[in-house]
């Protein structure tokens, strides 16, 4: 999560010209985007989330509750960073809009939902959880088969036709194989497998990576920037999956080099709570660069011959991981309060699976129109009520449960 703030921190350029701030996108260039194929790491989250629904799932399994339990139980979690962030950017969205602002408030709405095309998918992808692990438990890596013609179909698709717009069907297909690969994961794939094995894997994806970016011509970066208008991660290509099977190789590797096991307890605390902030980190690293990036300005006309200093890009990196720090786990504390005591007993099948689907909808409507109250935008007012239905129910069938 560090690697995805600094480079969501470093997206944009805040420069003073003629004694006026200015923030301009950036275009870094080659050796950027060379480093893009390193530091972007979205792959392996999904990775890492079909993993951590293969131990969930195997759990409600053993206990014998039915579907409506294992939605609750995992939705619930999300309820609260999620509930939390798309009130406050409402409550932000309407007031601005009502004060005479109607257009740039729907268009920053719609700016900040952007980071909710993850949930979205993450979403989706829990529940289907315990069909995707039957699945390979049924079938093995046959599974993985399908999605990966998918994705090359549409790949294909988009270059034949010069349709970008078809790119994005390919969140269907590319993060599900990633959170397949998770789950082959846990049962024994990749860090069951020889050294050699796990070393020629890492090989051939990143000569395919190589092969499809010079001779096939897709984007040179993992991530868009001003010079790389559209890359590679969002919408998902096919050499994006690759990147994410080098990265599930490098995770076997240093599994098997027991890496894990000798962090010191410290460490592992440190890590452990970042792991359990990990949604709320996402969710709010960006708010906490506009702040700083509206700090830094705000200092830098106040002190124009400081501003150098003040404008430098590793200051305002410095700041947002200060913001991001102290901010955060304030934050936390009352997103805990907005999540949902699971009953003791079995929740309602349509309560729970319909307040899902109802959170999940809201949650895709909020991330296509933004969230705020106000006339001249019905769509996100709708979406805004979509998404508030959803966790209200969803909330009410965790709580309320049935014998």
């Amino acid at each position: 999560m560090l690697i995805v703030i600094i480079f969501h921190t470093l997206l944009w350029q805040v420069l003073m010209v003629n004694g006026q701030i200015q923030v301009v996108p950036w275009a870094p260039g080659p050796i950027w985007w060379a480093i893009s194929w390193i530091c972007t790491i979205i792959p392996i989250f999904f990775v890492a989330a079909g993993y951590a629904n293969a131990v969930v799932v195997d759990k409600w399994r053993e206990s014998g509750w039915r579907y409506a339990r294992f939605l609750t139980i995992r939705g619930s979690r999300l309820l609260g960073p999620m509930t939390l962030y798309v009130v406050v950017f409402a409550i932000i969205g309407s007031v601005a809009a009502w004060f005479g602002l109607p257009a740039q408030a729907s268009a920053l709405s719609r700016q900040f939902a952007q980071l909710l095309w993850f949930a979205v998918v993450y979403l989706l992808l829990l529940a289907a959880a315990p069909f995707t692990v039957w699945l390979h438990d049924r079938f093995g890596g046959w599974v993985m088969l399908p999605l990966l013609i998918a994705l090359i179909a549409v790949d294909v698709a988009v270059r034949l036709t010069g349709n970008l717009e078809l790119q994005w069907l390919n969140l269907a297909f590319v993060w599900p194989l990633a959170h397949q690969w998770g789950i082959a994961y846990h049962r024994g794939w990749f860090r069951g497998w020889r050294t050699a094995t796990v070393v020629g894997v890492f090989a051939l994806a990143a000569l395919l990576i190589a092969a499809l970016v010079g001779w096939l011509h897709y984007p040179q970066a993992a991530v868009a920037w001003a010079d790389v208008p559209v890359a590679n991660l969002l919408p998902p290509t096919l050499v994006i999956t690759l990147l994410g099977l080098c990265q599930t190789a490098v995770l076997a590797l240093l599994e098997k080099r027991r890496v894990a096991d000798r962090l010191s307890r410290r460490v592992a605390r440190v890590v452990q709570l970042a792991n359990a902030l990990l949604l709320s980190v996402y969710l709010w690293h960006v708010p906490a660069i506009v702040v700083s990036v509206g700090i830094v300005a705000g200092l830098a006309v106040l002190f124009p011959s400081a501003a150098a200093v003040l404008l430098n890009p590793l200051l305002l990196i410095a700041l947002v991981l200060l913001m991001v720090v102290l901010g955060v786990p304030q934050l936390a504390r009352i997103e805990v309060r907005l999540m949902p005591t699971p009953g003791p007993g079995e929740p309602s099948q349509l309560g729970a699976i319909g307040g899902f689907a109802l959170f999940a909808a809201g949650t895709w409507a909020i991330w296509q129109s933004g969230a705020l109250l106000h006339p001249s935008d019905p769509s996100a007012g709708l979406a805004l009520a979509l998404f508030l239905a959803g966790a209200v129910v969803l909330w009410r069938a965790t709580e309320r449960t049935s014998s």
